[in-house]
């Protein structure tokens, strides 16, 4: 079966529709699948619901999508860097479902392990909690949260074999492997593909049963969120 593609177009011919849900990997701008991002910008597939850690900023990573309007919904957990998700949120232009960050992780590996719901105590008496089941193990109250099962998931990695094994590197690990299994296909771009057998077999984080479609995104550039200096000092 072929999975590598030429491109982050060609990699999602065929996969994308007006209202579907996504799973997209990354924190902040650090390991975010931008290539495929781009792709969902170009193509103009609209009206979608997005489970992803947060939103990216102005105009980059999933921000991108929230200029174009492309978004319906989303399923986030930090979004306090992204003034156009805060304009949307406002005004009532885009849903947005707020969720603890573990939660979240949980919830995709759960949606990915075939497990529909499960109970927590992030959230109890908060407004997390309204509007869900409430259930007392043991003299404490739980609440239901369900699982999250998407139409797609994108992430990305570092490196992949040609089968599709996979590779994270250090803090771009962040949510990327559990959202890769929470959907009926995981899509994903790197930064290098080698030939099978050059990686590790026990390095590796992502198996490639998970990964149908792969491509090679390089080069990057590497993206600062906010970059801070301070006036060197002259010597004395």
């Amino acid at each position: 079966m072929k999975k590598i593609y030429s491109d982050a177009a060609a990699a999602l011919d065929g996969l994308l529709f007006d209202g579907m849900h996504l799973c997209v990997g990354g924190f902040g701008l650090c390991g975010i699948p931008e290539r495929l991002i781009d792709a969902l910008q170009a193509d103009g597939v609209k009206n979608l619901t997005i489970a992803s850690n947060n939103a990216g900023i102005d105009n980059e990573g999933l921000g991108k999508l929230l200029r174009s309007k492309q978004v319906k919904k989303m399923i986030s957990s930090y979004v306090g860097e992204n003034k156009e998700f805060e304009r949307q949120f406002l005004s009532g232009e885009l849903e947005v479902e707020f969720c603890p960050q573990g939660t979240l992780a949980e919830r995709c590996r759960a949606g990915g392990a075939g497990i529909p719901g499960f109970y927590t105590k992030t959230g109890v008496g908060t407004q997390v909690a309204k509007g869900k089941e409430v259930k007392s193990f043991d003299g404490e109250d739980y609440i239901l949260e369900r699982g999250i099962y998407a139409d797609l998931c994108l992430i990305k990695g570092w490196k992949a074999d040609k089968a599709g094994n996979l590779v994270f590197r250090k803090t771009a690990r962040n949510f990327n492997a559990p959202m890769a299994t929470a959907g009926k296909i995981c899509v994903a771009e790197v930064e290098e593909i080698v030939e099978v057998g050059e990686l590790d077999p026990d390095a590796i984080h992502l198996p490639s049963i998970y990964v149908k479609r792969l491509i090679d995104g390089s080069p990057y550039d590497k993206k600062i969120e906010f970059r801070m200096t301070r006036e060197r000092e002259t010597a004395s």
